[in-house]
């Protein structure tokens, strides 16, 4: 979903959240959004969603970010969610080694029902829990690397890296679409409005050819 418009804002674009349930996609959301933190945060049940309009380079972007519950048994109506989506956080729990393990799950998951073009930033939350750190952060960008993702470690709770990880994912969005419009410009004014029919006709095993 980036849609240009005219009035309230320039872009629209659309940002899901993604990764096992318990590793903090509502508390982001919530921290981005509202600059709220809550420990008693409940499980995400089927699909939540908050808005905030920022400035990414001049332009007056409204992020809609999609928070998706991790729950097994709520995967066939996520799924549904992805499409129309432009750019998703893909989010671990730096203390929970599993939950980093399922990235690829999710990463798979993502690019079945996703834009190919749609931007990916992987994302170890938690860091907070610095002491209890089950996934080293250089073994993170290894993965980041090998899969053509942007990585950043971040802390709900903290606030740390949050906002830059969201300011982050729209500029990249912001370029995707930018020089996709560009493209389409070109593409547009390298098309001949008058053309030019060329007949070949046969006469007495003669070809004539005539332009109109």
């Amino acid at each position: 979903m980036a849609y240009k418009v005219d009035h309230e804002y320039d872009y629209l674009f659309k940002i899901v959240l993604i990764g096992d349930s318990g590793v903090g996609k509502s508390n982001i959301l919530s921290r981005f959004t509202r600059n709220e933190f809550c420990l008693e945060s409940k499980s995400t049940i089927g699909v939540e969603f908050a808005t905030r309009t920022l400035q990414v380079e001049g332009k007056t972007v409204k992020a809609q970010i999609w928070d998706t519950a991790g729950q097994e048994r709520y995967r066939a109506i996520t799924s549904a969610y992805y499409r129309g989506a432009v750019g998703a956080l893909l989010v671990y729990d730096i203390t929970k080694r599993q939950s980093f393990e399922n990235v690829t799950r999710w990463l798979r998951e993502l690019r079945d029902h996703a834009d190919a073009n749609i931007v990916i930033m992987l994302t170890g939350n938690k860091c907070d829990l610095n002491h209890l750190r089950g996934i080293p952060e250089h073994e993170a960008q290894v993965l980041a690397e090998k899969e053509g993702l942007s990585f950043l470690e971040t802390s709900a709770l903290e606030a740390h890296n949050v906002e830059k990880a969201f300011q982050s994912i729209l500029l990249d969005i912001y370029h995707v679409v930018s020089k996709k419009a560009l493209a389409a410009q070109e593409a547009e004014a390298f098309v001949p409005t008058k053309g030019t029919t060329i007949e070949v006709k046969s006469n007495d095993s003669k070809g004539t050819c005539c332009a109109r």
